[in-house]
């Protein structure tokens, strides 16, 4: 493994949304969503990113190698599972998350009353301080009505060196 005491990570994901299903952003359901996440698993556009960016900073490929959605058993689950994996294959090289920076583009419903919601739920699962988890948010100015799409940057560094 690297000898640099730290590594730049990036995740992105998206997904096309239909009514009748729940839309949940970094483990937080989002209330008064009209429209909801089509996706194998929860659909959590966040943490789908989160994961991508921890296993991108190391080179560890996507969440696709771990959690493919042609398998059965991954249907509908919770998207803390698999950042969880994540975070243990960056802790098994000795990396931990320094500070993730959340970028969300969603028409609506609005999410600016979630964002400190978003943030702690995200901080809680990477062991992070809430002040080291920036979420900010986007439309698609009417591009993508019906599509949620997140970007997220990550900072690993050597375990001990943060």
């Amino acid at each position: 493994m690297s000898a640099l005491p730290f590594r730049i990570g990036f995740g992105e994901d998206a997904h096309r949304l239909e009514a009748g299903r729940p839309l949940v952003l970094g483990g937080v359901p989002v209330p008064h969503a009209e429209l909801g996440a089509v996706a194998h698993s929860d659909g959590d556009a966040v943490l789908h990113a989160v994961a991508d960016a921890l296993l991108s900073g190391l080179a560890l490929g996507d969440i696709g190698q771990y959690f493919p959605d042609t398998a059965a058993e991954w249907a509908g689950m919770d998207s803390r599972v698999i950042v969880a994996r994540a975070l243990e294959l960056v802790r098994e090289r000795g990396y931990v998350p320094g500070n993730v920076a959340v970028v969300v583009t969603l028409d609506r419903p609005k999410l600016g009353p979630l964002r400190a919601d978003i943030a702690r739920s995200v901080a809680a699962l990477l062991s992070l301080p809430e002040s080291e988890v920036g979420v900010s948010f986007k439309t698609s100015e009417g591009l993508a009505p019906a599509h949620v799409q997140t970007r997220v940057t990550a900072l690993l560094v050597r375990a001990g060196e943060g």
